[in-house]
């Protein structure tokens, strides 16, 4: 293979129901994609669901992660709540714990740890809350890469703490000027024409850059690229994605080791 070859991960978050209520087809979307981010039972998911979705991406051959949020399951994690630096720490340290077991319990361990929500946009802007969730998975398992926000504060932070990293971007949501996720509540923040959204996605993995609402295209490094299993049209999102990529001589595939 030519090692020129662009590589780029798909990921989804998954898991995310709560006793018999389900969100998302993740059976569906874990045909597509090549990693899994599984909530971990503080903004949705549970034991049960923890180890169907795990023993699910291990039948698929998809790498899978913990994806940790606020303690909010009537929020889903999509609000701050306020914390200390330590207690983010703790609660967070709690959730990837438990997916270490969860996943060594379906024979499928985690590689890797993405914020949730609220959560992880908070390290968009907060050094400090991302130091607590780098702190909190080196405390577990130091091998554990961190998959944050491509052109974010995590980044530095975590390799600064000997952390792997992986940069991540959103198929289905807009970008600001500044290369921020637009807030949810504004117009257009969530991006639902799926062919515009496989090909700003392609024009970003060629370019190595963050397309902005103005179509201004900041420079950084992209490892991979999330489709929210939750956002209406997920799976012909995530199909069509993926399909654009290869299309265009893109190999799709799971990221594997080395640091940002």
């Amino acid at each position: 293979m030519n090692d020129k070859t662009l590589r780029i991960d798909i990921n989804s978050d998954m898991g995310e129901g709560y006793g018999p209520w389900k969100m998302g087809d993740d059976e569906a979307i874990l045909d597509i994609v090549t990693s899994a981010n599984v909530a971990c039972g503080l903004h949705a998911g549970d034991p049960e669901i923890m180890a169907a979705t795990f023993a699910q991406a291990k039948a698929r051959g998809v790498a899978v992660g913990a994806h940790p949020g606020f303690p909010d399951l009537w929020g889903f994690g999509r609000r701050v709540i306020p914390h200390t630096t330590g207690e983010i720490e703790r609660f967070v340290a709690y959730q990837v714990g438990a997916a270490v077991a969860l996943s060594n319990y379906a024979g499928h361990p985690i590689t890797f740890v993405k914020a949730h929500g609220a959560l992880g946009n908070l390290t968009q802007t907060d050094p400090e809350v991302a130091k607590a969730i780098a702190k909190a998975v080196k405390a577990v398992d130091p091998k554990l890469v961190c998959v944050t926000f491509a052109g974010g504060l995590m980044i530095p932070i975590a390799n600064d703490m000997g952390l792997e990293t992986r940069a991540e971007v959103f198929a289905d949501r807009a970008y600001t000027e500044a290369g921020h996720l637009v807030h949810r509540k504004e117009p257009g923040a969530v991006l639902h024409d799926v062919e515009f959204a496989a090909q700003r996605m392609l024009r970003m993995v060629q370019a190595g850059g963050i397309e902005t609402v103005s179509g201004r295209m900041l420079p950084v490094h992209i490892d991979t690229i999330c489709v929210h299993s939750d956002t209406p049209g997920a799976i012909s999102m995530a199909r069509i994605l993926r399909t654009t990529l290869e299309a265009s001589g893109v190999q799709v595939s799971a990221f594997g080791g080395g640091t940002c």
